[in-house]
């Protein structure tokens, strides 16, 4: 067993930050000595002292035999992995990675129509082809949830072929699928399954969270650990066991998607993080799940608001939402006659409390170990005030009959071309009205709920065309398209 008391990365980098000697080596800065003195009045000087290179001591991240060796060693052990490797691109290279290890061009792959962006990406770069399955779906507050089991054996059953299945878990929302079924009926094609555990870092240490994916069965998992542990933003790891995934196909991967030139400070925190967990994990966990639940019952008091809860009926079981993360809120407003979108902003502007996440009829808040007693109580007093005020302002009132993302994607209707023919395919600019019936060429991912409503390959349809323009009518946004105020849309060319 070893020593988890230990950061070896952050030991080494903090030496050589400390060991007197001419740098002649990048970045430009010089350890801090050429940095612009605003940025360094902002920040102070000792942080880029440590912006340091690949230097002897520090190892190298593609191809470690040193101190970054040891540090994935060690998260291996405290996240339940075989292997782990630290990512410094986010868990967007994670992702991309996972399906560049597991399939070919022309391979089939399995996923849910609710992934992140960065699979679509893994597939544009792969050239595999998506069989998707459709999650179960909430329609009153349009949220969705997992994949079933009984749909990955149906899909399986149609298309044995596929090379690996991937699941999203859990949701932004904190939604969690039946990972271990899902991974038992997947190995029975002897095929591995992919999680994105991006919202999920903190699982593995704490007994009222949900089963982490590795010990619910999954090959490979990727989790940002800045979204809910203690690193850097864009500090994430991926993590794999068993044999069913070719590790040097990993490490090629991840050299393609990875950046050559990997910040140091990215890396400590990701050894930092680990260490902070496998020694404290259980008492820090202990107490965000206790601040949670004074969230979650102080806002549950405040007429015309509920907060999601997993409901302990078959019928949730069956739809995909076997556990829910209590550390992720998510605050339904409909009774208060509020969107999603005018809350955030009166919460954020005029009550100094800022959401995750907003949709048409909730707000989602991430409590971490970085929060406090005080932050829940500007959160419940947040909430007070809010439930007080006049939701009719511009873009208060809640339409009454919205459009829904699950009306709105194209499921069990399969791609016209994959989506790595068409984002190398010869495209045009169209207004936006005149784009129905053609394929799109852009990874139009509005927010909410943050998930593709349409990806490179895709016929475009009416319904989409109107989903969207309802979201930016109701002050939503739209990312992964060129003109962002959605007036035009980039097509295949005919």
């Amino acid at each position: 067993m070893l020593n988890q008391y230990q950061t070896p990365l952050l030991d080494t980098l903090q030496a050589c930050t400390e060991r007197p000697h001419a740098p002649f080596y990048t970045p430009g800065h010089k350890r801090g000595a050429g940095i612009s003195p605003k940025l360094a009045h902002a920040f102070g000087k000792q942080v880029f002292r440590t912006d340091l290179p690949e230097l002897t001591e520090l190892d190298n991240l593609f191809a470690p035999n040193g101190v970054i060796q040891q540090a994935q060693q060690l998260a291996a052990e405290a996240f339940g992995a075989s292997n782990t490797w630290f990512l410094v691109n986010g868990s967007t290279c994670g992702i991309e990675a996972a399906i560049l290890a597991t399939c070919n061009t022309g391979d089939k792959i399995i996923l849910p129509r609710n992934v992140h962006s960065s699979a679509i990406s893994g597939l544009i770069l792969s050239g595999a082809i998506p069989i998707f399955i459709h999650p179960e779906y909430d329609p009153i507050l349009d949220i969705a949830y997992s994949i079933t089991p009984q749909a990955v054996a149906t899909t399986l059953q149609q298309h044995p072929d596929a090379k690996a299945v991937i699941m999203v878990y859990p949701t932004y929302n904190g939604i969690c699928g039946d990972v271990n079924a899902i991974a038992q009926i997947t190995h029975k094609y002897h095929i591995p399954l992919l999680v994105d555990e991006a919202h999920g870092a903190h699982f593995a240490f704490h007994p009222q969270l949900p089963i982490s994916a590795l010990a619910a069965g999954a090959d490979l998992t990727v989790q940002s650990i800045h979204k809910t542990l203690g690193a850097m933003t864009q500090a994430s790891m991926l993590h794999l066991q068993g044999n069913r995934i070719d590790i040097n196909r990993v490490n090629k991967a991840l050299q393609l998607v990875q950046s050559t030139s990997p910040s140091y400070l990215l890396l400590a925190s990701l050894d930092a993080a680990r260490q902070q967990m496998a020694i404290n994990g259980q008492e820090l966990m202990s107490h965000t799940l206790q601040l949670a639940d004074e969230a979650r019952k102080g806002i549950s008091e405040i007429t015309g608001l509920s907060v999601l809860n997993l409901s302990p009926i078959s019928e949730n079981i069956e739809r995909g939402f076997v556990a829910l993360d209590k550390t992720r809120l998510t605050v339904t407003l409909s009774g208060l006659g509020f969107t999603g979108f005018s809350a955030e902003e009166i919460l954020d502007e005029q009550l100094g409390v800022t959401a995750e996440f907003s949709s048409l009829h909730t707000l989602t808040f991430i409590i971490s170990l970085g929060n406090t007693q005080a932050d829940i109580a500007k959160l419940i007093q947040g909430f007070t005030t809010l439930a007080k005020m006049n939701p009719l302002l511009p873009g208060g009132e809640v339409a009454k009959t919205p459009l829904l993302w699950n009306d709105c994607v194209i499921v069990g209707n399969p791609l016209h071309i994959s989506p790595r023919e068409a984002f190398f395919a010869n495209t045009q600019t169209l207004p936006i009205q005149e784009t129905m019936g053609y394929i799109c060429a852009e990874n139009i991912c509005p927010y909410p709920p943050g998930i593709p409503l349409l990806m490179p390959g895709e016929v475009i349809t009416q319904a989409a065309i109107d989903y969207l323009q309802q979201v930016i009518a109701m002050g939503g946004f739209i990312s992964g398209c060129e003109d962002a105020s959605l007036g035009t849309l980039k097509v295949v060319k005919i």
